[in-house]
């Protein structure tokens, strides 16, 4: 595996074959029990959060255990006192400690559930993202249930799935629709032909349409037909369960059902876990499913498929704190897999692995463009401003409100607003300064029309409440929300159906009956024939987030929501209030790929992410500081901070006791060249290790590639 450009690691970054400094307790001579005769030593890797922890213990086999503590089974091990759940790694013949070991206390499933080629894989991304082996096993491994266990080593049958018969779909994948429509993408046929070849080509698909018979989930399916008509599996892994319910359908139309494993959490440790053991045995070779998807233990791999890498929810909020796209590239090139990474939509970081030829660009020419995309309109330009010169202000531009008005005659029409709730800010009327709590500072909304103001933090009803800049007691609404535009909209429309999707009450789909559909950004329903019409609202505000992704998660968001818009022969029309901007500009000319080489190409210039890997060390200040101070003995790199991680708790703090040095968390970033990443997460890690093991700081929060950071 190449170090630069693409991952900035090398084999080193796998577990070193050392000696374990700290073995198991010794047993006492002449008291332990019969030992294996072959390979008497397992080497086990414990479940402990704990960075000076994070290697393999050498444990002795008893005899009886022989046969069930084989490398990947689950083991119950004592550990400086305690019983701990591990691993076993290898067995060896010696142990290099020169201590007499404590032995195995307990197999406690003879079941090989960490294979060797994942084993390298979580080793491989806990050096990438500076984290632990367990951290990553704990993920990757489902909980264990020990019902399906005790089915699948009896041979019963652990669902309710038939036997597998390869080669055998429900459907002809050739004479599908979608399979037609790769030949429209410039390189899509050559890449299905070199799939089903039994090759590994690299491709990053720009999809047109989220709806109908070509929609993304049916090009990715076809992929996935085309690399097991050459006998490999396949893990195709998608943000979020209504995603994947899509990708599960679209998987079933052409593939066996016995074919498919479906992985995701939410669906329950036991449904889970059967997939999971479907998977290892080879009876399943698909594997569909959200985050933890992307470490299914899919036998002879051939294709690994990321649909919408920009989203969020591909990132796990735990430690390490990995990306599903870094999980598969390194998948891809451990088990030399194609790769696809597909969107409507191009992250910077698949624009880059364009740019260094490592992946090729699977898109459409400009014919196919205009001939599949609806026609966008942007209020505020200079046509649409000579037209409607309040549209700049105005929260529904006339254009907007024609477009609905007109749309509803032919079909549903989508109305994307950023914000969910009713009101979810308030300011004050006089001056115009965000309503704040007085008792935690939280802001205040208002849930619905008559509802009093209340902090969104503590839930504290604030009725008295007083500004504090001018004194004033009237509020505003400072923003409208999904509920508070529905009602607007239903008055403006009186007669017609408005459908809300937000929240905790996010809709899959809805039917294509003429109603209005207010979605917040991120849960727009599909309509199986397509919206007549879409309004994107609220542009400016999801422009002007404090956050460097800003523009280029708004265009993603933008560009989901416009492709489940018909084509533009059909009627189809969005419409986008925004400022004319170059993100807006990108989704007029529909050229989600002309911003995503040039928002790289100033990332590039200014050495920001991804043109640079970021790591950030969160703290108390004393803490951040020797760990920074301890890595800068090692390597130098560009740095920034420590700062406050909230400011303006901080001046809050100071203002109310002046003079005090005050304990609030502080921040200090990293900004790493890919030529030097592997040293330097190879001194981050062992640095956090040395650390916690010499006790010499307290903790710090260590993350790597972190899109909430800058």
């Amino acid at each position: 595996m190449s170090e630069d450009p693409l991952f900035a690691l090398s084999a080193s970054h796998g577990p070193a074959r050392q000696p374990s400094l700290l073995q198991g307790f010794p047993a006492r001579a002449g008291t332990g029990p019969a030992l294996a005769e072959t390979n008497p030593v397992a080497r086990v890797v414990i479940e402990s959060p704990l960075p000076h922890l994070d290697r393999p213990f050498d444990y002795s086999v008893p005899a009886e255990l022989d046969d069930a503590a084989l490398p990947g089974v689950r083991v119950k091990v004592r550990f400086s006192g305690q019983e701990l759940n591990g691993y076993v790694v290898d067995r060896v013949v010696s142990s290099e400690g020169g201590h007499s070991l404590s032995p195995l206390l307990k197999v406690v499933s003879p079941l090989q559930v960490l294979p060797p080629s994942m084993l390298e894989l979580a080793s491989n991304l806990a050096a990438r993202y500076a984290g632990t082996l367990s951290d990553v096993l704990r993920t990757a491994i489902p909980p264990r249930v020990a019902r399906l266990e005790k089915m699948f080593l009896a041979g019963d049958a652990i669902g309710d799935d038939p036997v597998e018969t390869p080669g055998v779909a429900q459907n002809s994948p050739a004479a599908s629709p979608a399979h037609a429509a790769w030949g429209s993408y410039t390189n899509g046929a050559s890449y299905l032909r070199h799939l089903a070849s039994g090759g590994s080509p690299r491709a990053v698909l720009t999809a047109l349409k989220g709806f109908g018979p070509t929609a993304w989930p049916e090009l990715v399916a076809s992929a996935v037909a085309a690399v097991r008509s050459s006998g490999r599996g396949a893990v195709v892994v998608v943000p979020d369960y209504r995603d994947l319910d899509r990708m599960e359908a679209a998987l079933l139309a052409v593939l066996p059902a016995e074919d498919v494993a479906r992985l995701t959490a939410d669906d329950g440790p036991t449904p889970r876990y059967r997939s999971y053991l479907r998977l290892l045995s080879g009876s399943a070779k698909v594997a569909v499913g959200t985050r933890s998807a992307a470490y299914a233990p899919v036998q002879d791999l051939g294709l690994v498929a990321c649909w919408d890498d920009g989203d969020d929810l591909h990132i796990d909020q735990r430690a390490p704190y990995a990306h599903t796209r870094e999980i598969l590239l390194l998948r891809s090139e451990q088990e030399s897999a194609a790769f696809l990474g597909a969107a409507h939509s191009r992250s910077t970081e698949l624009q880059r692995l364009i740019d260094v030829a490592w992946a090729v660009p699977v898109e459409a020419p400009r014919s196919v463009v205009r001939a599949n995309t609806a026609r966008v309109l942007n209020t505020a330009d200079s046509f649409e401003q000579e037209r409607d010169p309040l549209a700049r202000i105005a929260r529904l531009p006339g254009a907007a409100w024609r477009a609905a008005k007109e749309g509803l005659e032919r079909g549903p029409v989508l109305v994307q607003v950023a914000r969910a709730g009713y009101a979810p800010s308030l300011v004050c009327e006089t001056c115009r300064e965000p309503a704040r709590c007085t008792h935690c500072q939280g802001p205040l909304a208002v849930a619905g029309q008559s509802a009093p103001p209340q902090c969104r933090w503590c839930s504290v009803p604030a009725p008295d409440w007083r500004c504090r800049s001018c004194g004033g007691v009237r509020l505003r609404k400072g923003a409208s929300g999904v509920l508070r535009t529905a009602e607007e909209l239903g008055r403006a429309f009186p007669g017609k159906t408005v459908v809300t999707s937000s929240g905790d009450q996010v809709k899959a789909s809805v039917n294509d009956s003429h109603a209005l559909v207010v979605a917040t950004v991120g849960a727009e329903p599909v309509a199986p024939g397509g919206y007549a019409a879409a309004l994107l609202l609220d542009g400016n505000s999801l422009l002007r987030r404090e956050n460097l992704r800003a523009g280029e998660d708004t265009v993603r968001r933008w560009f989901n929501a416009a492709a489940l818009v018909r084509p533009a022969d059909e009627g189809g029309l969005v419409v986008v209030t925004a400022d004319d901007t170059t993100a807006a500009g990108a989704l007029v000319r529909w050229d989600p790929a002309g911003y995503a080489a040039r928002e790289l190409s100033l990332r590039q210039e200014l050495h920001l992410p991804p043109a640079v890997r970021i790591a950030s060390v969160t703290g108390q200040r004393a803490d951040v500081v020797h760990f920074t101070e301890s890595l800068a003995r090692d390597i130098q790199l560009r740095t920034v901070g420590p700062a406050p991680v909230i400011l303006a708790e901080v001046q809050r703090e100071a203002s109310r006791t002046p003079g005090q040095d005050h304990d609030a968390e502080v921040r200090t970033l990293f900004f790493i060249p890919y030529g030097q990443a592997a040293h330097a997460t190879r001194t981050m890690r062992a640095t956090k290790a040395a650390s916690a093991a010499k006790r010499t700081s307290g903790p710090v929060q260590l993350r790597l590639d972190g899109v909430d950071v800058l």
